[in-house]
């Protein structure tokens, strides 16, 4: 999909949050074809973005006590 998003789980540490919400990031961007969305759109782009990242950290932290 997008080749730029790297592996975020380690063994060792979790990933920082600053790391998830630019995953998240790059992900929102990448399904809705927005680098930056217009005003209109940019409430609705933050909350899939913020939505993302705490799902992100939920599976994270689960995967790595597993």
């Amino acid at each position: 999909m997008c080749r730029s998003i790297v592996r975020l789980r380690d063994h060792d540490q979790l990933a920082a949050d600053d790391e998830i919400r630019a995953a998240a990031l790059q992900f929102v961007r990448k399904i809705s074809g927005y680098r930056v969305p217009s005003k209109r759109n940019e409430e609705a782009f933050e909350r899939a973005v913020e939505e993302i990242a705490h799902s992100s950290r939920h599976l994270l932290e689960a995967v790595t006590r597993a």
